[in-house]
């Protein structure tokens, strides 16, 4: 039996990428986001979500991609990242996809050298190219602990409000 890989399948600005089912923990409307000072441009803010407050990335700016005016289609994934929470804003969700590995092809040559280190593969869907990203790269050690550390500084300066 065929073992398939399932993946969440989202538009940031005119393309399709795609993140492993496995990471994102669930899909909500893109709430109010509080901005916290000094924080690096791709960083939003942060969401109260059900009482855990999670740091939110903005995904085009992210991946420094032409940026698009925010739709009501847009969408915060709350993706896993070596166990922190982290919200992902993109453009809109497709879907859920099922796809065999053999479907999924290493990123071209020209692709990887031009410093794209965030694509694992590309998959070709009807016609269309979905980019796998490596949500572990995207959000890279020392991303994650300038967002901590922001994040950190302002909770201490609204407790200490």
């Amino acid at each position: 039996m065929a073992k398939y890989v399932q993946l969440v399948v989202f538009g940031v600005g005119r393309e399709l990428y795609g993140v492993g089912i496995e990471v994102v923990h669930e899909i909500v409307r893109v709430p109010s986001v509080t901005e916290v000072p000094d924080a690096p441009e791709f960083f939003e803010g942060v969401i109260n979500l059900r009482g855990k407050i999670i740091p939110v990335i903005d995904l085009g700016k992210r991946l420094r991609l032409q940026q698009a005016e925010r739709t009501r289609s847009a969408r915060v994934l709350i993706t896993e990242n070596k166990g922190l929470l982290v919200g992902l804003i993109v453009d809109s969700v497709a879907e859920v996809l099922k796809l065999l590995p053999e479907a999924i092809e290493e990123p071209p040559q020209m692709v990887a050298s031009v410093g794209v280190e965030y694509i694992t593969g590309v998959a070709k869907v009807k016609e269309r190219l979905v980019i796998l990203l490596n949500l572990d790269r995207v959000l890279s050690v020392e991303d994650m602990k300038k967002i901590g550390s922001t994040v950190d500084s302002a909770l201490a300066a609204t407790q200490a409000a």
